[in-house]
């Protein structure tokens, strides 16, 4: 017997050729085919996920050409070339939180841009703003309203304007300073009355200190960033985001339909893009802390602007679980508006914040409408 047979013993150390060397392979070949897929389910999951994480880019779905190349956007243009000449085109004014305009037009199937066209609105163009470069850190909301200005100038000098999220105010602020250059206004998830309801932004703008969001943008540099902003979000709904997602991803592994929806899903939600500090802290603080558009007393371009001076026809739209932007927020700008009565529409919907702009059921059943609406109107 050698001394490595002995009871006790310790065992030589497993060399490159020993057994041991291969175990993995060892273990494939003892597990039964259950544990087999689970095994390799797993290692697609990953890889996928890895994927989600790094390798995709968000992009717009439907065709479409730079129309202008602004400093806070592109305005791209949808317009089919048959569109009929003499109908007032209809503007998009997509979200600038942190996210790319694509979110409007999404995927084959998820698309606003082409529920839209489908319904009747020939003349499309979205708004499509750019991540804030060094040379735009000192903007203000005044850049950007000059610029649509400009968007709406290109096509004619008037427009439908459908603004989603901060695009719905914008375009409210733009419409109060314009009012002759908008045709008929759609404010969908948008924040016009900040003081309504008890959503979380509103209680965080109001707990916070202004100290407090001024060092957020100068961690980043003088802009507000779409990475700081995304872990907010996040952390709204953390076991959604850190473990549910990648649990139904593994679940729906081998369903190539779900796994290019979550790549579509996670292309745009994982590219966040950065804001101008100043546009940021001037939001915070005169629209989500003052409430100063629904007040009447923000200035836009050299003038107080009045929500009463919109008098065109508006469309309200509010998710019934919107937990970013409440629904009274939305409804509550009719309590402003000069628009009579019989030409305001509300609207309700399911969902929650951002189903309103690409949710299958709310692109079905309620956007046609909305869409047919500003159609009848020329």
């Amino acid at each position: 017997m050698t001394d490595t047979d002995a009871p006790g013993a310790r065992p030589q150390a497993r060399t490159q050729n020993s057994v041991p060397w291969f175990w993995p392979l060892e273990m494939i070949s003892a597990m039964t085919h259950q544990e087999l897929d689970t095994y390799r389910r797993g290692l697609a999951t990953f890889a996928e996920a890895v994927r989600l994480d790094t390798g995709l880019t968000p992009k717009f779905a439907t065709p479409n050409r730079v129309l202008l190349d602004l400093h806070t956007m592109r305005l791209r243009d949808f317009t089919p070339a048959d569109a009929p000449a003499r109908q007032t085109p209809t503007i998009i004014d997509a979200p600038f939180a942190g996210h790319s305009s694509s979110i409007a037009d999404f995927s084959d199937g998820q698309s606003l841009v082409q529920t839209m066209l489908a319904a009747g609105v020939h003349r499309l163009l979205v708004t499509d703003w750019k991540s804030a470069t060094p040379e735009m850190r000192d903007y203000d909301i005044d850049n950007y309203l000059a610029e649509i200005n400009v968007a709406v100038d290109e096509v004619g000098g008037r427009a439908h304007l459908v603004g989603l999220c901060q695009g719905g105010w914008m375009s409210a602020m733009y419409a109060a300073r314009y009012p002759h250059k908008v045709a008929s206004l759609v404010l969908a998830g948008s924040p016009i009355d900040t003081e309504a309801g008890h959503g979380p932004l509103r209680e965080m703008s109001h707990r916070l200190p202004m100290a407090d969001f001024e060092r957020l943008v100068q961690i980043g540099g003088g802009f507000m960033r779409g990475r700081l902003m995304l872990s907010a979000w996040k952390n709204m709904h953390p076991g959604e985001q850190y473990f549910g997602k990648y649990l139904d991803l593994y679940e729906h592994i081998d369903d190539p339909a779900f796994v290019r929806k979550r790549e579509d899903f996670e292309a745009w939600y994982e590219n966040p893009i950065d804001l101008p500090g100043r546009w940021y802290l001037q939001a915070v603080q005169q629209l989500f802390k003052e409430n100063r558009l629904a007040r009447g007393t923000f200035v836009g371009l050299g003038r107080t602007l009045s929500l009463g001076d919109i008098r065109c026809p508006v469309t309200l739209m509010a998710g019934e679980q919107d937990d970013i932007t409440t629904w009274e927020q939305v409804f509550d700008a009719g309590k402003y508006l000069g628009t009579p009565p019989a030409d305001l529409v509300k609207l309700l919907v399911p969902g929650g914040h951002i189903g309103l702009f690409m949710g299958s059921r709310t692109l079905k059943e309620h956007w046609p409408g909305v869409a047919q609406r500003i159609a009848s109107l020329g």
